[in-house]
C-alpha cells in the first residue's frame, strides 16, 4: 500500500493508493459512516431535448462523498463505497446527490476523518509488512514469473525460448538464442511497472537458472543484492511458480514475508491439532469467543469470511483483535495458503493459552 500524509479541509488527511487486495481488506476496515472519500470516478449525466429523448453521457469527474454504506464487492478485488456527494469538480453534479465509488487496486484515493485519525486506522496504514517478491521458474524451454505481493500472488503466461531439448544439432530458430530469451523476460520485469524495488528469485531445474542470474546481474545491471538463485525446485514455468509457493523453502528464503508468516501460523495451528493442545480457534464463533478473552496471538482470515458471515460484523471482530494487540493477517485464494484458510472455516486463530 503507497500512503502519504496531505492536507484537508478537516485538518490531516491521507492519500492511500491499495495495491493489492489485501490493502482493500484495510481499507475497509479503516473507512467507517461518516468519512470523507475524496476518489476519481464517473457519472452519467442526462441532457434533456425538447420533443426527443435526453441523451446520456458518461463524465470523469472528481468528487468528495460523504460516506454512508460501504462493503466489499463479490469479486473482492473492489471497493464499492456509497454516499451524498458534499463536493465536485463539475458543475453539472450537483451537491446532495448519492453516488457510488469503486475503489480497486492501483485507484488513488484520499480519505479525510471528521475529527481526528484514531491511532488503529493510523497503524493499519502505516504497518505494511507485505513485500514484493517476483519468482522466475526457468529452464532452457520455458521461464513463469510470478509477482507475489503479500499474500497475493500474480502469475504472468509462460515465455517460450523455441528450443527444442534435444542433445542432439537440429535446426534451431534464430530467435532460440538464451540471450533473445533472457531479454524477453527482462522485458516482462521491467513491462511490471512497479516503483517499488522488489526482490527475485530464480530457480528450476538444471543449470539455465544460474545463467540467467549472471545475464541479469552483469548485462542488465540488476543488483545481487536483489537477485538470488535457490535449489531444489526442479520444475520451470507457472508450474514451477505453484511447486514453489507450496514447498517448505517460501520461509526459508522469504522469512520476513507476510506469506511465510502466514504459513508459518497455519504450520503452528496444525502441530497444535496433531498434538491435542487447544491453543488454536477456527471458524468465526470461536475465534468471536477467543477474541473477547483477548487470548489471540495471532489471526488469519480469508476473502470467504465474508460470504458467510455478515460484514460488519467481521471488520468489527478483526478491530478490536487488532486493538487488544493481536497480529491480523488477510490472505485471499490466489495461493495455496488462501484456498487453506478457506477450508478451515475462512478464519483461524493461535491462542496465547488454551480457553478450554
Amino acid at each position: 500500500m503507497i500512503s502519504k500524509e496531505v492536507s484537508g479541509s478537516s485538518g490531516k488527511a491521507i492519500l492511500i493508493i491499495p495495491e493489492d487486495p489485501d490493502d482493500l481488506f484495510i481499507l475497509r476496515r479503516v473507512i467507517k459512516i461518516g468519512d470523507i472519500l475524496i476518489s476519481d470516478t464517473t457519472r452519467v449525466i442526462k441532457f434533456d431535448k425538447e420533443f426527443s429523448r435526453p441523451d446520456r453521457e458518461r463524465v470523469k469527474i472528481r468528487v468528495s462523498v460523504r460516506v454512508e454504506k460501504i462493503n466489499l464487492d463479490e469479486t473482492i478485488d473492489r471497493l464499492r463505497i456509497s454516499g451524498t456527494i458534499t463536493e465536485s469538480n463539475n458543475e453539472m453534479v450537483a451537491k446532495g446527490n448519492y453516488h457510488s465509488v469503486l475503489v480497486q487496486i492501483g485507484n488513488k484515493v484520499v480519505i479525510e476523518k471528521p475529527k481526528k485519525w484514531d491511532e488503529l486506522d493510523v497503524h493499519l496504514i502505516k504497518s505494511d509488512v507485505s513485500g514484493t517478491f517476483i519468482m522466475i521458474a526457468i529452464d532452457t524451454n520455458e521461464a513463469g514469473i510470478g509477482k507475489l505481493t503479500g499474500t497475493h500472488l500474480q502469475i504472468i503466461p509462460n515465455i517460450y525460448s523455441g528450443q527444442t531439448g534435444k542433445y542432439f544439432k537440429t535446426n534451431v530458430k534464430k530467435d532460440s538464442n538464451p540471450e533473445i530469451f533472457y531479454d524477453q523476460i527482462i522485458n516482462t520485469l521491467e513491462n511490471m511497472n512497479s516503483d517499488e524495488k522488489f526482490k527475485i528469485i530464480i530457480f528450476g531445474p538444471g543449470e539455465t537458472k544460474r545463467k540467467f542470474f549472471n545475464f541479469l546481474t552483469s548485462k542488465k545491471s540488476y543488483d545481487k543484492d536483489f537477485c538470488s538463485v535457490i535449489d531444489g525446485i526442479d520444475v520451470a514455468g507457472e508450474d514451477g511458480i505453484m511447486v514453489f509457493t507450496r514447498s517448505p523453502i517460501i520461509k526459508e528464503v522469504m522469512s520476513l514475508s507476510k506469506i511465510a508468516i502466514v504459513s508459518n501460523i497455519l504450520d503452528q495451528v496444525m502441530i497444535q491439532v496433531n498434538k491435542g493442545v487447544e491453543k488454536y480457534a477456527l471458524g468465526f464463533k470461536d475465534v468471536s469467543d477467543a477474541v473477547k478473552l483477548k487470548s489471540v496471538e495471532s489471526l488469519v482470515f480469508s476473502n470467504t469470511i465474508f460470504k458467510n458471515f455478515k460484514e460488519q460484523e467481521v471488520i468489527e471482530l478483526l478491530n478490536y483483535a487488532e486493538a487488544i494487540g493481536s497480529k491480523v493477517y488477510a490472505v485471499d485464494s490466489s495461493t495455496d495458503i488462501g484456498l487453506r484458510v478457506s477450508s478451515l472455516g475462512g478464519i483461524v486463530a493461535l491462542l496465547r493459552y488454551q480457553i478450554k
